[in-house]
């Protein structure tokens, strides 16, 4: 899994935990060459233990990349041996400082039978972050364990201010409160492309898995109790013409396998659940009702995703991109498999969910005629929480901040 946090104005974490025995974490920084005055920074260094006393150590490692004529430094520290279902204290620094606030996270519980609570959500933005207050709030009330973050981050992590400071860095110091306790798993939207590949994404964050002996944010996958969760970038898709299609078959040649793999193992881990930010289907105001094919069905030697993900009985995705909450029925080849509650009960197609609407610099996206797969949709502002109990149920419901209540909910069962 995957938290960020920061620390003083210069410095921005973020860090990953394997949920596999034995488990580690990740714990990531960044400081700009102006905190270093242009000299290589000290070793990071995290202290860390089950008590305030943070009884370990771990001596990290720092790599840099340059974004517009500044050079970020990026430190990384993996604490190796972490036990299960434990409440762990940690600080950061290095020779320059270190924090004062205390900060700390829990693992999850050892095994494949445990429940858990995931808040999901896309499109969240630094400027008119509606939902912030409200997960700030959810977070000291422990509502969920672990967060996804479907696309669209801060609005950008690449962006300078009208002050001259870079968006990303006080996106991740205001949510630090959040992301420095609970799993951040992100995915790449479109406004994370920063023409140089990714590059604030690809260093900010570190996603579980490799790809050529480096990390790979675009797409991945990890266990988190009875379920497996992969994440898969459709802006290999969206940048096709920037990037070319070898990053799309890469991906489609890791997806297939993954999912393959997964599938045989649904005794263990019965539920597979995906996100990614750009949808399939969607019913706002200037949505046709195949969205986009090119991601969906592909086209001349480039493979789309909806059948690998039919084939191999996904049963849950979460995508962002529209500004709005959007539930579907079980869908399949644009056509919705089923109606009602009953739907989801041993579901023929995967669910699909649309929660991009937890507020950013532009306004909501309007509604247009209903998909025919549509169940429900709202555009207020909110996010949805997800319950994974056990091995045969999964509860969601979408919370509104506008109106502060659940305005959807619904279960996914099967025998």
């Amino acid at each position: 899994m995957v938290w960020g946090l920061s620390r003083y104005d210069v410095i921005q974490k973020s860090g990953f935990w394997d949920p596999f025995p034995p488990l580690c974490g990740v714990i990531k920084g960044a400081a700009f060459d102006g905190r270093h005055k242009n000299k290589e920074p000290s070793l990071p260094i995290v202290q860390y233990g089950p008590t305030t006393a943070m009884v370990y150590k771990h001596v990290g490692h720092t790599n840099a990349f340059e974004s517009k004529g500044v050079t970020r430094y990026i430190h990384t520290a993996t604490l190796p041996s972490l036990s299960p279902d434990t409440v762990y204290h940690y600080k950061v620094g290095n020779a320059d400082g270190w924090s004062t606030t205390p900060y700390q996270f829990k693992t999850f519980p050892a095994g494949n039978d445990f429940k858990f609570r995931v808040c999901v959500f896309g499109d969240l933005g630094y400027h008119h972050g509606n939902s912030i207050p409200d997960l700030m709030e959810a977070a000291k009330s422990e509502w969920f364990d672990m967060i996804i973050h479907v696309g669209d981050i801060a609005y950008d992590l690449h962006a300078t201010d009208d002050d001259g400071h870079n968006i990303g860095d006080k996106y991740m110091r205001e949510l630090e409160p959040v992301f420095s306790r609970y799993p951040y798993m992100v995915i790449a939207g479109n406004h994370e492309n920063d023409g140089k590949n990714f590059s604030h994404f690809h260093n900010r964050f570190r996603m579980p898995g490799e790809a050529g002996g480096h990390h790979n944010n675009q797409y991945y996958s990890y266990n988190v109790g009875p379920a497996h969760f992969f994440g898969v970038s459709t802006e290999h898709y969206g940048y096709l013409n920037e990037y070319g299609k070898a990053p799309i078959l890469a991906q489609y040649s890791w997806l297939t396998n993954d999912l393959q793999e997964a599938n045989k193992n649904r005794a263990s881990r019965p539920w597979i659940i995906g996100y990614q930010h750009r949808p399939f289907y969607c019913s706002n105001s200037h949505c046709p009702i195949d969205e986009e094919p090119i991601i969906r069905i592909g086209e001349t030697g480039i493979p789309g995703l909806e059948s690998v993900y039919i084939q191999n009985k996904v049963d849950l995705q979460f995508w962002g991109h529209m500004h709005s909450y959007e539930r579907f029925y079980p869908m399949a080849n644009l056509f919705p498999q089923g109606n009602g509650d009953s739907a989801y009960h041993n579901a023929a197609a995967p669910t699909y969910i649309i929660t991009g609407s937890a507020g950013c610099h532009s306004p909501k996206t309007p509604f247009g005629t209903p998909h025919p797969g549509s169940a429900f949709r709202s555009d207020d502002y909110g996010y949805t929480i997800m319950s994974v109990y056990n091995h045969t149920h999964i509860h969601l419901y979408q919370w509104s901040v506008d109106q502060q209540k659940n305005i959807d909910n619904f279960w996914i069962i099967k025998d």
